[in-house]
């Protein structure tokens, strides 16, 4: 499972919703701006690989703004944890999950060579949460199924989480976070400040697990 998590990890972000504005259906949205992110990734590709800080902020300036990330980092530390951390514990672990976030798919996006992404007929998207669905071909040849669901948060779409071929990557990552917890002895800020190592750390599992050498 971790290995086929692995692959669909190497072309999750190619069909990563980037909506700039709320305006128009969440599925038009995801199309559109996946072209976007496509063609920004093909012409600034090498430059990317020669230094991927400048991918990762790039990420950072256009998906952060479109991630519910205080949605998916009270998701993530459930609400035992969550109602014990200050609003200061919250904001940081906010920016931590989204720097390891942006870290960890952005190493596996440059690995995406264009194999072919095709975005299902819309959804219901009469209420406040919808799923936009794709097909994603990996570098193997394999078409691995991506959902997104996505939630109107002011009136915005916003990312809330993605399943890769079943695998739920915010169930993933809230079982890190509860495993972290025990091994730092509940401490709160521990945790928060090493959890851009333990995105790492599964990076590391999951190539391990795929049989490619850990970068």
């Amino acid at each position: 499972m971790i290995s086929t998590l692995r692959r669909g990890l190497l072309v999750l972000l190619a069909a990563l919703p980037l909506m700039a504005n709320a305006a128009g259906s969440a599925h038009d949205l995801v199309q559109d701006t996946t072209n976007k992110m496509l063609a920004d990734l093909s012409a600034n590709k090498e430059k990317y690989k020669q230094d991927p800080s400048q991918f990762y902020n790039a990420l950072n300036t256009i998906v952060g703004p479109v991630v519910d990330a205080e949605g998916i980092s009270r998701s993530i530390m459930t609400v035992k944890y969550s109602r014990k951390a200050t609003p200061a514990q919250m904001q940081t672990f906010q920016e931590n999950f989204k720097k390891g976030l942006f870290q960890f798919y952005g190493n596996a996006l440059l690995e995406y060579n264009n194999q072919g992404i095709t975005v299902a007929p819309a959804g219901d998207e009469s209420g406040d949460r919808t799923s936009v669905n794709m097909s994603v071909k990996g570098n193997n040849g394999a078409v691995y199924p991506v959902q997104y669901t996505l939630e109107k948060v002011n009136g915005e779409w916003k990312l809330r989480n993605v399943i890769i071929n079943g695998i739920n990557i915010g169930k993933l990552f809230r079982d890190q976070f509860a495993d972290a917890m025990q091994r730092n002895g509940n401490d709160l800020d521990k945790t928060i400040n090493g959890w851009a190592g333990e995105v790492a750390k599964a990076k590391e599992e999951t190539d391990k697990a795929a049989g490619k050498p850990a970068q």
